[in-house]
């Protein structure tokens, strides 16, 4: 099962150690001015949260994901694992995404595990992302994408949280339509989607926030808790899903 965003927006990774470098400061001596202090970092969008999906399906669930968002010094990791069972038997997907303060992305890994293994790097640097590829039996080979406009944002397969770092880019107080660019990595597909709000809706007697994200033949719903992304729905998918 694989969908969420692709220019039919899919949606799949590997384990990424990112320490942010410590700034050192050099003690001044007495006799000297006091050394000036560093430029506090600027306030991030993007908050802390971990939890677990459960991937459905026509009301069947086929597969579920941990994940976990936080600080890293003045970065972000967002990581997380998914096992998807498939026609193919049990796949096993693990993506780690470092943003910066601003939910830029700065550096990305992914591999996935099952009846074929791949893995990939990838760097981003302003609107460009090189990413280096692994693929089982086969020679690895970079490959560079080239976006029109920023910001950009990573939807990989089968990797839900990334939805929430998408909706905390979305800027509330503008509303209305907005474009992102998107990387789709295991896809090896860029493209772009639209954002849109549609305020406060009733589900299931519970007042969530909604938004929809949208591709040329794709729609998908995101609802809110009290910021907490609590559920993704794909309608013409049958998908749902739904944290636990």
């Amino acid at each position: 099962m694989s969908w969420a965003i692709r220019r039919k927006i899919a949606v799949l990774a590997g384990c990424l150690a990112a320490v942010s470098a410590a700034t050192l400061l050099a003690r001044t001596p007495s006799h000297h001015p006091a050394a000036a202090a560093p430029t506090p970092a600027p306030a991030s969008v993007l908050v802390a949260d971990k939890g677990d999906f459960r991937i459905m399906v026509s009301g069947q669930q086929v597969g579920k994901e941990q994940f976990e968002i936080s600080a890293s010094g003045a970065d972000w990791i967002a990581h997380g694992t998914s096992e998807v069972q498939t026609s193919d038997g049990a796949t096993r997907v693990t993506g780690t995404l470092q943003l910066h303060a601003d939910g830029t992305p700065g550096h990305y890994e992914w591999s996935t595990q099952g009846k074929k293994k791949a893995s990939a790097t990838i760097d981003f640097n302003n609107l460009t992302a090189n990413m280096e590829v692994h693929l089982e039996g086969a020679r690895p080979y970079n490959q560079t994408f080239t976006f029109n406009a920023s910001p950009i944002v990573v939807l990989d397969n089968n990797l839900y949280h990334q939805y929430a770092i998408l909706a905390r880019l979305y800027d509330r107080e503008k509303k209305g339509v907005q474009t992102f660019s998107v990387l789709v990595p295991q896809e090896l597909t860029p493209g772009t989607i639209t954002v849109d709000s549609l305020s406060t809706q009733d589900v299931n007697g519970k007042k969530l926030e909604e938004l929809t994200v949208k591709t040329e033949d794709l729609e998908v719903h995101l609802y809110f808790d009290n910021g907490r992304l609590v559920r993704i729905a794909a309608p013409s998918n049958n998908a749902e899903i739904i944290r636990e």
